[in-house]
């Protein structure tokens, strides 16, 4: 009985000192700064011939340092923050699209994106870029945030 007792001691004394307090999660927040955004595009116009097939993109004014539109599908189209997670306060380090048509690079840092999502391919950058919201009604793309 008394071996069970010091077994039993024992373990409440392991598990004591195994917990450990819970400490503060610190919240990153993203370092691009949330900008408002309320574009209005016509992809059908003549001007944006270049997001009127699946897998084009242009370059619009809007937000911190330029917005990339992607056409993803027939209704569906992507909207990312062209200013670099790397160095967001640097107006020279800015996304482009590179010659595949799917990746984004840092122009400064050499990072690269997803331009489907703008997820990190490669870094130094540790954040994706900023994705703004998108509506197409079929003939008016709006990009929100």
């Amino acid at each position: 009985m008394k071996t069970v007792l010091k077994f039993c001691f024992a373990v409440v004394l392991l598990l004591f000192f195994q917990c450990k307090k819970d400490e503060p999660q610190v919240v990153r927040q993203h370092p691009v700064p949330s900008v408002p955004v309320n574009l209005t595009i016509y992809p059908n116009d003549p001007l944006n011939f270049n997001i009127q097939a699946i897998g084009g993109w242009m370059y619009f004014t809007g937000g911190v340092n330029g917005i990339v539109i992607y056409r993803k599908s027939e209704q569906e189209f992507i909207a990312l923050e062209r200013t670099s997670t790397k160095n967001p306060s640097d107006s020279k380090s800015r996304a482009i699209v590179l010659s595949d048509n799917f990746t984004l690079q840092d122009t400064v840092s050499g990072s690269t994106w997803r331009i489907l999502d703008g997820a990190v391919i490669q870094g130094p950058a540790e954040w994706p870029l900023r994705l703004y919201g998108t509506a197409y009604d079929g003939n008016l793309l709006k990009v929100i945030n």
